[in-house]
């Protein structure tokens, strides 16, 4: 008997999702401590279920096994200076608050609020920029009644 392929999404029914669930986790249990074994390996795996309940699988010390692997992945970091690191992040933010401001400013500006402050060149391009856009709002406007039209003629 040959078995189809499954598809790889949320299973939708509750009774079938927790039945795959507890099959699946058994044989992952089962393939863990088959690994443990054979080629002794130290495996430790955790599982939560959906409502949150933990099952696991460790092959040595639990505790031990996850400490290794804290002090194995702070080695592998150990190579980035946080401190530049750090210096790259506030830099980053400060240019994005800048271009935040610019953004708000421009914004109050096409509203029509604070515009005192523009020179004759700045209103000029305001205008045109509000023409413009206000050139393809009316374009998209009068596309829509013509399919509007279109739509009662053919209903017609």
């Amino acid at each position: 008997m040959v078995r189809g392929k499954v598809q790889m999404k949320r299973i939708e029914n509750a009774a079938c999702r927790q039945v795959t669930f507890s099959k699946r986790r058994n044989g992952l249990l089962k393939k863990a401590y088959e690994l443990s074994v054979l080629c002794d390996a130290e495996v430790s795996l955790i599982i939560f279920s959906q409502k949150g309940t933990l099952y696991e699988f460790s092959s040595s010390d639990m505790q031990k096994t996850i400490q290794k692997y804290l002090e194995r992945t702070k080695e592998q970091y150990a190579g980035i200076d946080v401190e530049q690191h750090m210096q790259h992040l506030k830099h980053e933010v400060a240019m994005m608050s800048r271009k935040i401001e610019l953004l708000e400013s421009s914004y109050r500006k096409l509203l029509g609020h604070n515009l005192g402050t523009c020179s004759w060149e700045e209103l000029q391009n305001i205008g045109e920029q509000l023409e413009r856009s206000l050139k393809n709002i009316r374009s998209r406007k009068a596309q829509l009644f013509k399919e509007e039209i279109e739509k009662l003629q053919a209903k017609v």
